[in-house]
This record gives structure tokens, C-alpha cells and sequence, in this order.
């Protein structure tokens, strides 16, 4: 008979692997991806680095999850904020101020998940989830079409360009702080997204 592993041996194994993600998490926000080593991340869990490979099978499997869920906790707030009650246009520019904010926050991970040079698995990740937050601007977008407080438009050529430019506006400084403010930064671009998307002047 096959050897299966009880419960408890489960938990443990699930465990392990999420510390393992943790630290791997904290290693790319320090050193991007190039730098993040099976190596460097084994001594940040505190284990021998062959002992990675019993959790993923290569460092590009273990940088997959690491965007994974990361980037996927980015858009659960984002969708959570965007889905709040009030008005469509009111919510993207708290959806936007936000995500923003949240990056800045976190500069040296909100930087690699955006713009730092990665291998191919984790850019196509990263293309995949740019879709994945384009279809939340998109559809409170929509509503505000809907409701009649912003102009005729696609809303998804509008939610593409959004995600564009937030993206673009905070890779500087992300990558090198110091300059505007960060509260500037922010009231700044909120009010580019909500222009880009035409909401009348406050």
C-alpha cells in the first residue's frame, strides 16, 4: 500500500512552503529577482538550500509563486476598494490612490512586481496580472458610463491606459525615492487617472 502522508504532516509541509514563500517574498523586495538566490533565500528561511527543492522544483517555480501572491493580494485590495460602495468615479480615484499607496509602502516588492528585470516565467506573470487589474478599472469604468458621470468611451482602451500610466508613474520612484512627495505624488496621480478617464474637474 502507498504511503500517504496524514494530516498533520500536511499542515506542517503547507507551512514550511508559505514560510519559504515569506522569506522568498522578503529577499526579491531587498535584492529584486536577480539576486534573490536559492541560496540567499535558504539562509533568509533558515535551512540548507537543497532543502528549497523539496517545496518547488527550480528558483523560477519559487519566483512564480512569490508574484503569485504578491501581485494577488495587490489586486484583492484593489478589487475590494473598486467594489466599495459610492460613486463609480469617486471609487476609482480611492482605487488608484490606493494601489499607490500601498507601493509606496513597499517600494522595494511593489518595484519588482511592476518594472524590475525578471526571468520570462515571471514577466509573463506579471502581463497576466496587468490584465487582471485593467479588468477592474475597466468595469467601474463602466459604471460610471452607466450613470452618466463619465463621457462615452471604451472602457477597456481606458482601463489599459490607466494601468499603464499608474505603472509607469511610480517606476521611478519606486526604483529611486527622493523628489516629489509622496503625497503629491499621489494627489497627482489621482488626478491623472481620474482626467484620463474624464470625470469633470473637482
Amino acid at each position: 500500500m502507498a504511503y500517504r502522508k496524514t494530516p498533520a504532516e500536511l499542515r506542517r509541509l503547507e507551512a514550511a512552503r508559505d514560510h519559504l514563500v515569506a522569506c522568498a517574498t522578503t529577499v526579491v523586495a531587498e535584492v529584486g529577482w536577480d539576486r534573490a538566490s536559492v541560496t540567499a533565500v535558504a539562509d533568509a528561511a533558515g535551512i540548507a538550500a537543497g532543502s528549497v527543492y523539496q517545496h518547488f522544483p527550480s528558483k523560477t517555480a519559487l519566483a512564480v509563486e512569490v508574484f503569485r501572491r504578491a501581485a494577488g493580494r495587490e489586486v484583492e485590495v484593489l478589487g475590494e476598494v473598486l467594489a466599495a460602495p459610492g460613486a463609480p468615479v469617486e471609487r476609482l480615484g480611492r482605487g488608484v490612490r490606493v494601489f499607490a499607496l500601498r507601493a509606496l509602502e513597499n517600494r522595494g516588492l511593489a518595484h519588482a512586481l511592476l518594472a524590475a528585470p525578471a526571468e520570462p516565467a515571471v514577466g509573463a506573470e506579471r502581463l497576466d496580472f496587468r490584465r487582471r487589474y485593467r479588468a477592474l478599472f475597466a468595469s467601474v469604468v463602466r459604471e460610471g458610463i452607466a450613470d452618466g458621470t463619465l463621457p462615452e468611451q471604451d472602457g477597456e482602451i481606458t482601463a489599459a491606459a490607466l494601468t499603464g500610466a499608474v505603472g509607469e508613474v511610480l517606476v521611478d520612484p519606486l526604483g529611486a525615492p527622493g523628489g516629489t512627495s509622496a503625497e503629491a505624488l499621489l494627489g497627482e496621480l489621482t488626478a491623472l487617472a481620474l482626467r484620463c478617464a474624464g470625470a469633470p474637474a473637482p
